[in-house]
């Protein structure tokens, strides 16, 4: 039996040095990879490889990160983690409403990066919850097939919805932080990383509530956090 080949990294950057670390740092730790300068050779690699992740630079010449995110969105469910700078809070916003998993800003640690890559693809592997699917009334929880249904019908979610959607889920009626909601979905817990959470909550508010704007699933308890409430 041929072992499991190492997932494949599709690493998008126009800075060469940028490009040059973070394949070597991804290669050392046995991750293969594929090198992009721009967006639009993104998408040609994508169009022709078999990737598992993507670590996709907001700032590129021409079709930029966005730009691409919203073009993996549209195709399939794979990982993307964001590369972004300190000052670009609007971006690393605007890339988790276009479905992004992750971001990670510049400058960063080759080692936070991995980090971040093997949690991003253990939960998409399904890895994230062995308990059976979860069944509220017309709601359905499936973490075997990462399938949700909304009265019978599929709805779409990227690995970090489902995976905050599922842990919600468990935990009906509780009262959660978003440094709690970081911790136990995400895997680590940043100050300046809590507005993740509320970029995933109001995701998942606009594919699961019947009116988002006066959401009944997904409550905020002001000056405490979210809970959901089936």
């Amino acid at each position: 039996m041929e072992p499991t080949p190492s997932p494949k990294i599709l690493v998008v950057d126009d800075e060469p040095i940028v490009r040059d670390v973070v394949c070597r740092y991804l290669e050392r730790e046995s991750f293969r990879t594929i090198a992009a300068a721009d967006g639009d050779e993104a998408c040609r690699v994508l169009r022709s490889e078999d990737v598992q992740l993507v670590v996709l630079d907001v700032m590129l010449p021409g079709q930029d990160g966005l730009a691409v995110c919203r073009w993996i969105r549209a195709r399939s469910d794979t990982p993307v983690i964001m590369l972004t700078g300190r000052a670009e809070l609007t971006d690393r916003i605007v890339g988790l409403e276009l479905g992004a998993d992750d971001y990670v800003t510049k400058p960063f640690s080759p080692r936070e990066l991995v980090a971040r890559i093997r949690t991003v693809l253990r939960r998409a592997g399904g890895s994230m919850s062995t308990e059976g699917r979860i069944e509220l009334a017309d709601l359905v929880v499936d973490p075997a097939t990462r399938e949700v249904l909304v009265s019978g019908e599929l709805v779409e979610l990227t690995v970090r919805e489902f995976d905050l959607l599922e842990f919600l889920c468990r935990h009906p009626r509780q009262v959660f932080s978003r440094d709690q909601l970081m911790d136990a979905v995400w895997g680590y817990r940043s100050a300046r990383d809590t507005g993740t959470v509320t970029v995933h909550v109001r995701r998942l508010r606009e594919k699961l509530e019947l009116d988002p704007s006066h959401p009944q699933r997904f409550q905020t308890v002001w000056g405490a956090g979210y809970r959901f409430v089936p």
